[in-house]
Order: C-alpha cells, then sequence, then structure tokens
C-alpha cells in the first residue's frame, strides 16, 4: 500500500553533509512540497528568461541554465538510488561529480525552456516514484557514496538540494 505521508528523516539516516539541504525542507506533506517547488521553480525560471540564462556571478561558476541542468542530473541520481534502496537493493552505490557532469551535459548549448522542461519531467518522474512506495520502502537503509541513507532521507534531499540552488540563483544570479 503506497504511503501518502513521507516521514523527515532522522539522525543517522543520512550523511551530515546534507544537513545543510534537510534543514530547507519546511515541515509537511514532503509530495506537496516538491510538487509545490516543481511549480515555483519553473515561474522562477520563466521570469529568467533565455537572455539570462547564461548568465554567471562569477568567472569559474555555473550559468543559470547549467545550475538547472544539475538540478535535473542530481536528481536522477537521487532518485535512482531511492529506487535501488526502497527494492531492498543491498549493492553500496556509487558518488558522483558534478563538476564533471555539468560540462558534459552541454546544457549551454539548449534553450532554458527545453532544460527546464527537462527538469519537470524528471520531478515528475521522482513524484511517480515516491507515490508507489510504502513506508517499508521508505525506511530501507542503504550505501550511497560511502554512506548509509534511507530512501525517504533522499526524498527529502532530492527537495533541500533544488531548495538551496533556487536560493543561490535568487541571491547571486538574479
Amino acid at each position: 500500500m503506497p504511503t501518502s505521508a513521507i516521514p523527515r528523516p532522522g539522525p543517522g539516516e543520512y550523511h551530515p553533509y546534507y544537513d545543510t539541504y534537510l534543514s530547507k525542507v519546511p515541515e509537511g506533506d514532503l509530495l506537496a512540497t516538491l510538487a509545490g517547488l516543481r511549480e515555483s521553480t519553473a515561474r522562477l525560471l520563466a521570469e529568467v528568461g533565455e537572455g539570462r540564462a547564461g548568465h554567471r556571478y562569477a568567472p569559474g561558476k555555473w550559468t543559470i541554465r547549467e545550475v538547472v541542468g544539475h538540478l535535473s542530473d542530481a536528481e536522477r541520481i537521487f532518485a535512482y538510488r531511492l529506487l535501488r534502496i526502497a527494492r531492498g537493493d543491498p549493492t553500496p552505490l556509487a558518488g558522483f561529480d558534478e563538476q564533471r557532469y555539468v560540462p558534459a551535459g552541454g546544457f549551454e548549448r539548449r534553450p532554458l525552456a527545453e532544460v527546464a522542461a527537462e527538469f519537470r519531467a524528471v520531478r515528475d518522474a521522482t513524484l511517480a516514484l515516491l507515490r508507489g512506495l510504502d513506508a517499508a520502502a521508505l525506511a530501507r537503509r542503504g550505501v550511497a557514496n560511502d554512506s548509509p541513507v534511507t530512501a525517504r532521507a533522499l526524498a527529502y534531499i532530492i527537495a533541500g538540494h533544488e531548495i538551496h540552488h533556487v536560493q543561490v540563483i535568487r541571491e547571486r544570479y538574479l
């Protein structure tokens, strides 16, 4: 039976590094939060527009378009980890180097609207996955990037990661 509420993960369910992200996730229904973020981020990106999508706030920093591409890449990876752990796969999962992924993604060759639409599709897939998981699946533990993590912690990391990067866009890019 799928669950409608995803409890906030407790200490020991994720590496302390992710406190930065989890602390940003508001109390309440995580699925509603993720759906709301999908909409608010889409509105923000529509306001940014193509004219500012290639802006970097400092040399060597990603453009806004690359940040959105990074959000898609990272969410796919976090959701893949979540799926494997929720299904009871005990295989330790590797980390990834976002500094290599972003340039390899070629996001600067695409219009912002296309990169944003891809992010929306990724979020829709994440929401569909989460809606189908029950409490036992969400509580399962695995290892990702050499650290123990639960499936539900990964769901919260996805939300907090987006909130973090949207804050960076608002504070440093706009």
